[in-house]
């Protein structure tokens, strides 16, 4: 079964190359093709504002790295938890980077 989008185009390319498929065509269904390029839709989102592919390509290469430590799980977890965990994070950050805390 292939599961697309909406998109009019994908109709077209179903018929052409994988007739004997069964194409459905949904926003709600779990669409693979769609959905594997999340991560890269996000990085592309923290690029725009940069001049050049090669200062972004830079930036992103780091921050795809720290960036999750600064971005738990938030429905995994209560308000309380939450405010716990981004306060031990923030102070982990603040040894390695030697940022003095805040008072």
């Amino acid at each position: 079964m292939l599961v697309t989008d909406q998109l009019r185009s994908y109709g077209a390319a179903h018929r052409e190359i994988m007739r004997s498929v069964e194409h459905r065509r949904s926003k709600y269904l779990n669409n693979r093709a769609e959905n594997s390029h999340q991560p890269t839709r996000q990085r592309e989102r923290a690029r725009k504002g940069f001049r050049s592919p090669g200062a972004a390509q830079k930036f992103l290469s780091v921050f795809s790295a720290i960036s999750p430590h600064f971005r738990p799980r938030r429905h995994r977890l209560t308000a309380t938890d939450y405010r716990t965990e981004m306060t031990t994070r923030f102070v982990i950050w603040n040894e390695i980077t030697g940022v003095p805390a805040a008072a």
